[in-house]
Parts: C-alpha cells; sequence; structure tokens
C-alpha cells in the first residue's frame, strides 16, 4: 500500500473456515472490536494466536487492544456482525475461494502465503493495464 499510494485499495473479506470450529466467532469477534475502532489490532492478535481463539481468549484479545468488556461481549453474543460474516463467505464461494489466504488483485487470484515481490508484480501490471 505504501510503494503504491493512491493507486491501490485494499478490502479484506472475512473466510472463516468451516473446519475450524472457532472461525466464526474470531471473525465476528474482530468485527466487534473495530466497531470500537481496534479491528486491525484485533486481527493480528488473532493471526498470532490462532491456537487460541476460545471465548476467554477472544475476551483477553479485546481487553489487551483496549475494547470495553461490556460493549464487547454484547456484540459477540448477540451475534451483531453474523450476517456480514456469511454475506463475506458468501461471496468468497461464489468467487471459487476454497481455502486462506486468497487474493485477488484486478480479478487476478493469488491462492497461499506468496513474497511481497509476488504481490509488487500483480500490481504493477495491473497500473500498467489500467492505463492503456
Amino acid at each position: 500500500m505504501a510503494e503504491f499510494p493512491g493507486q491501490v485499495r485494499l478490502v479484506f473479506k472475512d473466510f472463516p473456515l468451516d473446519f475450524h470450529d472457532r472461525a466464526r466467532p474470531a471473525a465476528m469477534a474482530a468485527r466487534c472490536a473495530g466497531e470500537a475502532g481496534r479491528y486491525w489490532e484485533y486481527h493480528d492478535l488473532l493471526f498470532a494466536g490462532q491456537s487460541e481463539l476460545s471465548r476467554e481468549s477472544l475476551l483477553e484479545y479485546a481487553e489487551r487492544v483496549g475494547v470495553g468488556r461490556e460493549a464487547f461481549v454484547g456484540c459477540l453474543d448477540a451475534g451483531k456482525f453474523q450476517a456480514e460474516v456469511e454475506k463475506d463467505l458468501g461471496e468468497g464461494r461464489a468467487l471459487g475461494v476454497t481455502g486462506t489466504p486468497t487474493f485477488f488483485i484486478n480479478g487476478q487470484r493469488l491462492v497461499g502465503a506468496h513474497p511481497v515481490e509476488t504481490f509488487r508484480e500483480v500490481v504493477r501490471e495491473a497500473l500498467a493495464s489500467a492505463r492503456r
């Protein structure tokens, strides 16, 4: 993003995998943290602690990023963002996503972890194509 200021945009979508029983609650928890302006900090804790996604861990992460417990628990327990998470999942499935991470750069799919140079190259190609 920093290398292509004003030329690219990042859109992040949830794609909780069915075999991971804590993925949906974690995705909803991140959105609850986002409601308090702490989405990315919370997101980073989720990825760092992928093996620790129990309810207690989700609450601890919220506390660590400075999200008020009462509002967070209320949001999580109400399933406030369940529909949004399910919508993202449906969009991903419609695009043929079967796993994470999956990236799309102007419609070009990149599946799995790639070195940053791969992203630079694909972005450069997409920008050059857009200029034609």
